[in-house]
């Protein structure tokens, strides 16, 4: 099924664009071992709960609500619980649009592991193989570009606090017709801005895709903080199974005694 395409799509000028995920090392040998790309349900990014949901100031001046009149408050948290319900049918696996490199990156996203290295239109034709509804595009930051309501719109948008992280979205929309999107609702009928409770346990927190790792990927580079035996163990993930994919190490490795310590525990 071809990639789709939504309202107001935002995509490299160079379709041939390098991209790069950071992961930390026990997720590289997972991608390595089973050849399949993880997308998490995006209501479980550990590192912004807001993740998909319009700023409130927004949703007030698209809806015409006074966020000070008890009704208007209500219907507020009425459109925002239910938005967190419906986000939990989008998938995501997250890239960086590459322009250099970063020790916030490896920082946050990768720590003791690698960045899978590939190329903007190599990543959209593994999601044209996938056999699922398929989105990509760049994230847009703030509320500039915001108009009306529409769940693509607000699932493309994070805050501008994350700008830096130049994120590229591949996205599957997997519906559930039975999965419900009135668990905001408390037993008095007041409407919350989280479901009250999970959403059924066939409602998948991740979903995997079998990909041709030699095609996607172009080269891995490996954390500043890597040991010899983390290199050894990188090398030979990315030459089992036929694979042939360059290995190197970080730009930043030869500076790694002036960078800060190691960011991670273990």
């Amino acid at each position: 099924m071809a990639v789709e395409s939504y309202p107001d799509q935002i995509e490299p000028e160079n379709q041939d664009a390098v991209i790069w995920r950071f992961i930390r090392i026990a997720k590289f040998r997972d991608l390595m071992v089973n050849g399949e790309l993880y997308f998490c349900r995006s209501d479980l990014f550990s590192n912004d709960d807001y993740e998909g949901l319009p700023p409130e100031e927004y949703l007030c001046m698209a809806l015409k609500l006074n966020p000070l009149d008890l009704h208007d408050r209500q219907t507020l948290n009425h459109h925002i619980g239910s938005i967190a319900q419906f986000r939990e049918s989008f998938y995501i696996s997250c890239w960086h649009l590459f322009r250099d490199e970063t020790y916030n990156m490896w920082k946050e996203y990768s720590g003791d592991g690698v960045a899978i290295c590939s190329r903007y239109s190599l990543l959209r034709s593994a999601l044209d193989s996938m056999g699922d509804r398929a989105f990509i595009g760049l994230i847009q930051y703030g509320t500039r570009h915001l108009r009306g309501f529409n769940l693509f719109r607000f699932i493309m948008t994070k805050r501008t606090a994350y700008k830096d992280e130049r994120e590229v979205r591949a996205m599957l929309w997997i519906m559930d017709p039975h999965a419900g999107i009135n668990r905001h609702f408390d037993i008095d009928n007041r409407a919350h801005r989280r479901p009250l409770t999970p959403p059924p346990d066939y409602v998948l927190r991740g979903e995997r895709r079998k990909v041709d790792l030699q095609a996607l990927i172009t080269e891995i580079v490996i954390t500043p903080w890597a040991s010899s035996a983390t290199y050894d163990e990188v090398n030979d993930l990315a030459n089992r199974d036929g694979c042939a994919i360059p290995v190197r190490p970080s730009r930043l490795t030869p500076y790694r005694e002036l960078l800060p310590s190691k960011p991670w525990v273990g």
